[in-house]
């Protein structure tokens, strides 16, 4: 057997709950009113009286009476036929209305059932449609898909409140889907490359102590030979290294890092002399909890990038401008890296914090990846914006521990 909708359920349960105890107390109010009324009219009393008023009468009228004894009798007779026309009557009456009383509770029960069943009607919309929805949004979050846009449903103001926090909900759900398995691509990736670190130090290090010796050992002939074996051992030291760093998270214990005076000593040790950089850190900026070491691998990382970015360009117009600042809503520090180089196409930038994802000849594509690894590490989060042919700025937020510095430089 098919089970009724809920809006078929609320609907009957409303108009039983209207319908079935007024239509109860209207046919008791008849059946008591058909009872009641008869023995009120006291028409069987009336009949009695009339039946012993009778006999009197024709016993008196036997009896020898005066003139004025038989106008009294007369009288009498007269009022006690009037008196039983009018119980007649009224008990005539009263059957009648009788019937017109249980027609008049029918109509009524009618009438009721009528506006209850519109009432309840309206009532089961109200609350069968929202909450129909609400069921059918909960099967779509189950399934991991978006919920439906579009304005504000009918209903009362409290399915609104509960559409809002699930939609807040379902964002949240989405969210902590994407970073679980995020965090398993990202483990996944770390294994490979502690992985490949290994495998490539094991014969880097006879390999460096061969070379040296070829260096000093070997006829000059081959010096050139000797150089380009030093340069590929040294690419594949500094690969094993990258991998190295992005196969574990930072490690050691946490202390309170000045973010200004890391971007100043970071930038003066990446960017060439020859390249203009700006640094610019705001009075007040509060330190952060962090490994030292990482934080300044991170932001070298980015530096790096944003010298590259700007020498590709070959006009001569490259400037690197990092900055340091409470964030707009003073719970957080961020650090600004903007560059005027050759900008990342939007296509492409969504990737770039993707490990081995890269452009360059012989890059590794782990510099960024690096970077964002250690941000998140610090529950910081990365931001990235570029334009294509003007440049590109990335963008660092750490929260703080509430320890305030001042400074405020300028290169």
């Amino acid at each position: 057997m098919k089970r009724l909708s809920f809006r078929t359920r609320v609907l009957l349960y409303l108009v039983l709950f209207a319908v079935v105890p007024s239509s109860v107390l209207m046919l008791s109010g008849v059946v008591i009113a058909g009872s009641t009324l008869p023995v009120l009219s006291g028409s069987g009393a009336w009949d009695n009286v009339a039946i012993s008023g009778q006999r009197a009468i024709a016993a008196v009228r036997s009896a020898p009476l005066t003139r004025h004894q038989r106008a009294l009798l007369n009288a009498h007779e007269q009022e006690l036929a009037a008196s039983l026309t009018q119980a007649r009557r009224y008990n005539f009456l009263m059957s009648r209305v009788v019937v017109l009383v249980a027609l008049l509770a029918l109509a009524g029960s009618a009438l009721l059932a009528l506006l209850a069943s519109r009432v309840a009607g309206h009532l089961s919309r109200q609350l069968s449609r929202p909450i129909d929805e609400v069921v059918g949004w909960t099967e779509l979050i189950a399934r991991g898909k978006s919920l439906p846009d579009g304005p504000p449903r009918r209903g009362a103001p409290e399915f609104e409140v509960l559409r809002r926090r699930m939609r807040k909900m379902a964002r949240e759900l989405e969210g902590a889907r994407e970073r679980e398995l995020e965090a398993g691509r990202l483990e996944a990736f770390r294994e490979t490359a502690r992985r490949v670190a290994h495998e490539l130090k094991n014969p880097l290090t006879p390999i460096r102590f061969a070379v040296e010796r070829l260096r000093r050992e070997v006829d000059p002939r081959l010096a050139e030979v000797v150089d380009v074996l030093a340069t590929e051992s040294h690419r594949l030291e500094t690969m094993a290294r990258n991998f190295s760093q992005f196969g574990k998270l930072p490690e050691g214990p946490w202390a309170d890092v000045d973010l200004g005076e890391l971007a100043c000593y970071t930038a003066r040790a990446v960017v060439p002399e020859q390249m203009r950089v700006t640094i610019d850190v705001e009075d007040g900026v509060p330190m952060v909890r962090g490994h030292h070491d990482a934080l300044a691998r991170a932001l070298s990382n980015v530096l790096i990038n944003a010298v590259e970015a700007c020498a590709a360009r070959r006009d001569d117009v490259g400037q690197v401008h990092v900055r340091v600042a409470r964030t707009p809503e003073h719970d957080g520090v961020e650090v600004c890296v903007r560059d005027t180089g050759c900008g990342i196409p939007a296509a492409k930038l969504e990737t770039i914090w993707a490990p081995y994802a890269t452009s360059k000849v012989g890059g590794t594509g782990l510099g960024l990846a690096i970077a964002r690894q250690t941000v998140l590490a610090h529950h910081g989060t990365v931001h990235a914006t570029s334009v294509e042919g003007e440049g590109t700025e990335i963008r660092f937020v750490f929260p703080v521990n509430g320890v305030a510095t001042q400074l405020s430089r300028e290169e």
